[in-house]
């Protein structure tokens, strides 16, 4: 067995780089051979030469990269192995996204699982996550606080629901990112009981096409654009973050503006955002999600890719566990 994994599994300048087997993790910039956790821009970046992925990956960075997506695509189903140089590679579910996979990596009887973003809470939109035991994990930390705990997410969609009925004289806006938040909003929603039509900005229309393709239920959805504005109060518009400040959204009267995310959980970032009604539902792990998925992987080494790894870092060496940051460049929060 490898014991140190740090001499064929490190970070470069391009990404996350498993040297026996010549891939890169989530790479930073274009690479001959890329191996993609999940289908956020800040982790799948066109212009790879091969790219594999899980298939529902593949088709999300075809539909919002065309055939930039990468040169040679190639589709490894959860539980399938494939060998690459002598490395044996596969996928499970991480419960981030629809097709989102935590990477395994098996080298001379040493076991690495690279997690990409991840969460524990259900989610009917995608797969949960699913926890592999091994010698090393690398892990996420965006919400790696003591102080990130997030609410339960049903229980925040049924507050927006409450809204809409009590301020059926305003439409709500919400702002969702295009890619997983919006499509797992919707489905929250309508498991609240809300049965009406949900008008969705223009950008966020092919992605939902795509999750109802895959048997995700989203019921009725209308584009924004073929309404009135005078004719959507009490109704339910979402559209991406960036569009509530833009002059787009003043084409509505008095909007109620509501934004998801898990960093509605810092009120800084709620007035920074001027929400009216901040929704605090992440797709990453919280604090306790974290520390119990740490402790569920019975993982020797814990090495942490990006988010607050100080935190993080601390309290694994308080379980008598090896720690490591690696501080990759370039995840954001989009998928936030």
């Amino acid at each position: 067995m490898i014991h140190d994994p740090a001499t064929w599994l490190y970070p470069t300048a391009k990404g996350l780089y498993c040297a026996p087997g010549d891939f890169y993790i989530d790479p930073s910039r274009p690479v001959d051979r890329a191996v993609i956790t999940h289908g956020h821009a800040d982790h799948a970046r066109p212009g790879n030469r091969s790219v594999m992925a899980t298939r529902q990956t593949l088709d999300i960075m075809q539909v919002r990269y065309g055939e930039r997506a990468g040169g040679c695509l190639q589709a490894l189903n959860f539980g399938e192995t494939i060998t690459i140089n002598g490395v044996n590679v596969g996928m499970a579910p991480a419960g981030h996204i629809l097709g989102a996979a935590q990477v395994i990596v098996d080298w001379k009887g040493y076991r690495a699982v690279i997690s990409g973003d991840y969460k524990r809470a259900i989610d009917p939109t995608c797969a949960g996550f699913e926890v592999v035991r091994c010698n090393l994990f690398i892990t996420e930390a965006t919400f790696g606080l003591p102080v990130f705990v997030h609410e339960n997410a049903a229980t925040e969609a049924a507050r927006l629901v409450a809204s809409l009925s009590a301020s059926a004289h305003r439409t709500h806006l919400l702002g969702v990112y295009g890619l997983g938040k919006c499509q797992r909003m919707i489905s929250l929603v309508r498991s609240a009981g809300y049965e009406k039509p949900i008008y969705l900005h223009g950008t966020l229309q092919g992605l939902c096409d795509y999750y109802a393709s895959q048997g995700v239920n989203l019921g009725e959805l209308r584009p924004f654009a073929d309404q009135r504005p005078d004719d959507l109060r009490g109704e339910l518009v979402l559209c991406p973050p960036s569009a509530i400040a833009d002059r787009w959204s003043r084409r509505m009267s008095d909007p109620l503006t509501a934004f998801a995310s898990g960093w509605m959980r810092v009120r800084a970032r709620a007035r920074q955002r001027d929400t009216e009604f901040p929704i605090v539902i992440s797709d990453h792990a919280d604090w306790p999600e974290l520390l119990q998925t740490i402790s569920d992987v019975e993982a020797g080494e814990i090495w942490v890719t990006h988010g607050r790894e100080d935190a993080l870092l601390h309290q694994v060496s308080t379980m008598g566990l090896k720690g490591r940051a690696l501080a990759l460049v370039g995840f954001e929060d989009e998928g936030e």
